[in-house]
């Protein structure tokens, strides 16, 4: 019995060795110098922000009417293409022979009509001398006519087989880069089923969804600032297109915006923030406890949100945020941070909860 107590006692002065250590530890660590600064609550934001996606004005699915293989892709992805340029070339070995009958047709139409011409001129001099009848002069007009028609009929026919070589040979319909090919060389094409995506590089523009609630600020024409994340660059824009229905996008509305300028390094496809100017009607209206920071004093784990703030002895306490609207690089703290409390916003050393910090 002795020995059991004997053992517990060492193994519990171990622990309380141990946690004093990490207890010293702690506090032995160098204090962490930071910057704060007070939560900037705004009743008088200037913008209204929504997120959107850079496109271009002019893009096209290319498919065709016809049924055949892949004889050719003329193209690769990234490509810079001039309109009229070939992209994809489809089997038309069927319509070289139907152009041969209708070339045909065609020579066989005009001999008829040729001949039928001399015979009615003829016989328009006879009735004229008398030495033909009324009836065999209106014969050989139907004949005449008939033959006309026929020949007509036969170079429709061929226009109709030239139309068919156009969905054959498939071209650029302006100047852009193709972005996708989805078709290669042995493959069937069939009607309707794309074959190559192409966009074009001249003009581009951004698509966003607005709120409900901001939607009446945004007007048609109206300058924008617009943030394009992946490159960290502010550029300008003008709204070209402001739609009034929300229908078939989920309540949001749809903003069309155009650039500029042309910037090579912004490709289509990348996110950006677009800041509508707020009309200053609306911005006395807004909500005097909005409480915003800036978007870098953050700090993000997994999909939690949070920041640092100056707790009792010095010390950086995480505080859990729920965030809501972006405007420009600042973002509104809609719970986890009262009016008059302050926040880090920079420090030189990495932070943790409860780590020692001075104020500079």
């Amino acid at each position: 019995m002795k020995k059991i107590l004997t053992i517990l006692t060492i193994s519990s002065l171990i622990l309380t060795s141990c946690g004093s250590d990490k207890k010293e530890n702690i506090t032995d660590l160098p204090t962490i110098p930071v910057k704060v600064a007070g939560n900037s609550g705004n009743s008088n934001s200037p913008y209204v922000t929504a997120s959107g996606k850079i496109e271009s004005e002019n893009s096209a699915n290319l498919s065709t009417r016809m049924m055949g293989y892949v004889t050719k892709v003329n193209v690769k992805v990234g490509q810079n293409v001039s309109a009229g340029q070939l992209l994809v070339s489809i089997n038309n070995t069927d319509l070289q022979a139907k152009k041969a009958q209708v070339d045909a047709s065609i020579t066989q139409a005009t001999a008829a009509y040729n001949n039928a011409k001399k015979d009615y001129d003829r016989f328009v001099n006879l009735f004229a001398q008398q030495s033909a009848s009324q009836k065999e002069l209106d014969d050989m007009t139907a004949r005449y006519e008939m033959a006309k028609a026929g020949l007509e009929a036969a170079k429709q026919m061929r226009n109709e087989v030239m139309a068919q070589f156009s969905y054959s040979n498939i071209t650029a319909p302006f100047s852009g880069t193709v972005t996708n090919t989805f078709v290669k060389e042995g493959d069937m094409a069939s009607p309707g089923m794309p074959l190559v995506s192409i966009e074009g590089t001249s003009r581009l523009q951004v698509t966003a969804m607005v709120s409900e609630s901001d939607i009446s600020n945004v007007k048609n024409g109206m300058p924008v600032k617009i943030n394009v994340k992946s490159l960290n660059k502010e550029v300008t824009g003008k709204v070209s297109e402001v739609s009034l229905s929300a229908k078939n996008t989920g309540g949001q509305y749809l903003v069309k915006v155009t650039l500029d300028k042309i910037d090579k390094e912004i490709l289509s496809g990348m996110f950006v923030n677009v800041q509508f100017p707020m009309a200053k009607k609306e911005t006395t209206t807004l909500k005097s406890d909005v409480i915003l920071v800036p978007e870098s004093a953050l700090v993000k784990q997994g999909q939690l949100t949070g920041i640092y703030t100056i707790g009792s002895g010095n010390v950086a306490i995480l505080r859990w945020l729920r965030i809501g609207k972006i405007f420009g690089n600042q973002v509104e703290v809609l719970s986890g941070l009262s009016a008059d409390e302050q926040y880090i916003v920079s420090a030189e050393g990495k932070l943790f909860n409860g780590a020692k910090v001075s104020v500079q």
